[in-house]
């Protein structure tokens, strides 16, 4: 069945249908990661948003249970070049283009999404529809698209309820991490650690978490507009005001920073991928590292007697880390547990179990 993807600049491209029959508004990102579309596929942040794999073969390894960053995938639309049929590895439990179906996303192959990719980055993120009727009224399908927002979505990610998860070997530190759509990789490069993970819900109280005796606190990834979530940001200032060791990541980064008086903005085309370069530039290190975000922290607006900027992305200079002046706080906006890319950032889990009065294993 033939497909049609149209933006609302008005391009239009052709392909053949994938996944799930029907049509998805959507906002419309591109990722140039190479491997792991089922890690993204199933990463919170990406709630509310359609992804376009630059790399020009996707599901050529099928998919498993082993690699899933969450209980169900959250984005709304996958865009590739050429799907492969079947997966061919040991471990493969199905092929992608089942999967696509069997969770309702809805997909199209054979774009040329080395022009659409270019497209998004030379005039941003934009909405999209994609729908697999032979007729549509182009109208329509704009006024659907103009009217298009990701909102809400840190309530549609995060949990129900307190989960705790013991930890790998002998028990170090009790942490609390907070739910606004974490990776299932962040717990387990805690419980790794020996830190048995309470994660909470997005709106607990910070009340609730520092009568829990914890000693300390992560801030998790997530999707969305981070300015949205105003109960959230109060609670969060509670939390750093506690001066508990506080460590946070990508929407958790932001969240904070707009909790102690900075400022936020939506980027042209944000950072997706696992090969984005960013210098530690305390250490005077670049590590390449993944990213997912559509945000960024205005560096002029941070406060210098509340943190200083900590990393900085090479490609463009934004801000990629915080470490405050209050002891024991440090965030970052890259994705140091990974899944999809590289482990050149674990180190900093490790500078969070020292933080907490922990050897430095680093």
């Amino acid at each position: 069945m033939k497909a049609t993807l149209i933006l609302s600049n008005g391009a239009v491209f052709r392909g053949d249908a994938i996944g799930a029959m029907g049509d998805r508004v959507c906002e419309m990102v591109f990722n140039t990661s190479m491997t792991g579309y089922q890690e993204i596929l199933t990463d919170p942040s990406y709630a509310g948003q359609g992804v376009v794999m630059s790399y020009p073969l996707m599901g050529n390894y099928g998919v498993n249970h082993e690699d899933n960053e969450s209980v169900r995938p959250w984005a709304e639309a996958l865009v590739v070049r050429h799907l492969s049929p079947m997966g061919s590895n040991f471990r493969c439990e199905g092929s992608l283009g089942d999967y696509l179906r069997e969770h309702d996303i809805v997909g199209i192959q054979g774009v040329d999404t080395r022009a659409l990719t270019k497209l998004l980055r030379s005039q941003g993120t934009m909405n999209g529809m994609i729908t697999c009727a032979e007729h549509f009224h182009v109208r329509e399908v704009m006024d659907k698209l103009a009217a298009y927002r990701v909102s809400g979505t840190v309530e549609r990610v995060t949990r129900e309820q307190v989960q705790v998860y013991a930890p790998i070997g002998d028990l170090n530190y009790r942490v609390a991490l907070m739910d606004y759509g974490v990776k299932q990789n962040m717990i387990e490069c805690l419980r790794k650690r020996g830190c048995e993970v309470t994660v909470f819900p997005a709106h607990t109280p910070a009340k609730d978490v520092l009568d829990g005796g914890f000693d300390g606190v992560m801030l998790s990834n997530g999707p969305g507009d981070p300015a949205d979530n105003v109960d959230i940001i109060k609670e969060v200032r509670a939390l750093y005001e506690s001066n508990i060791p506080l460590f946070a990541v990508c929407l958790g980064h932001q969240l904070l920073a707009l909790a102690t008086g900075a400022k936020t903005h939506k980027m042209v085309f944000g950072h997706r991928g696992g090969n984005h370069p960013v210098k530690d530039l305390e250490a005077g290190r670049c590590f390449i590292t993944s990213q997912n975000h559509g945000y960024v922290v205005d560096g002029d607006s941070v406060d210098p007697s509340v943190a200083q900027v900590s990393h900085m992305n090479v490609n463009d200079g934004t801000v990629e880390g915080l470490k405050y002046k209050r002891p024991n706080c440090f965030t970052v906006q890259f994705h140091p547990e990974a899944s999809p890319g590289p482990e050149d950032t674990e180190y900093l889990f490790d500078r969070f179990i020292v933080s907490m009065g922990g050897r430095d294993n680093a």
